[in-house]
């Protein structure tokens, strides 16, 4: 497709967007397996070492940083997006440069912000912070495109109208499986 004719579909459904965002889910436990995990668990049974919660973060957020970083920019689509035919476009149709993918994936880590203040307020237990971050970043966040009135008629979540990217559900005549 050409970026004129990219720019001119319709925004994804908030259903589609919940539904690519829990298969995201899916696959993100599979990229956080084996970046995380394996070389955790190879340093703590070999050597005994474990990392700081503070690092361990960091790493974790710098580990899909590049996953989301590689796909928004590269094929325009995650995994997840593949397969729900959704794509992120910037400007014209256009792939997002690795500047805006950076900036979308910053903005789109704010609903973290919430869930560490509640979390600290209520003094959640770890299973029930899993749940809040789930359920936060599962409905919650997607519905930030009922926020956007500058054009309504795209449905821009936050991330995207701040990062100056938007999604675009493909049709259907042209998922091809790679």
């Amino acid at each position: 497709m050409s970026p004129a004719e990219l720019n001119d579909l319709p925004a994804p459904s908030f259903w589609r967007r919940v539904s690519y965002t829990l298969y995201e889910q899916l696959v993100l436990l599979g990229v956080i397996a084996l970046t995380f995990l394996v070389p955790n668990l190879f340093l703590g049974i070999l050597f005994g070492i474990s990392l700081p919660s503070w690092l361990t973060f960091l790493y974790l957020y710098g580990v899909l940083a590049i996953y989301f970083v590689w796909y928004w920019t590269k094929p325009g689509q995650t995994l997840a997006m593949q397969t729900w035919r959704v794509r992120i476009i910037g400007a014209g149709g256009l792939n997002i440069t690795k500047r805006q993918a950076l900036w979308r994936y910053i903005y789109g880590s704010l609903w973290l912000i919430p869930c560490v203040l509640l979390q600290w307020i209520f003094h959640l237990e770890k299973w029930q912070i899993i749940e809040m971050l789930f359920a936060v970043a599962l409905f919650c966040w997607p519905l930030s495109i009922y926020l956007d009135r500058c054009s309504p008629a795209l449905r821009q979540s936050l991330p995207d109208r701040l990062a100056g990217s938007r999604l675009v559900e493909l049709p259907k005549n042209l998922v091809k499986l790679s």
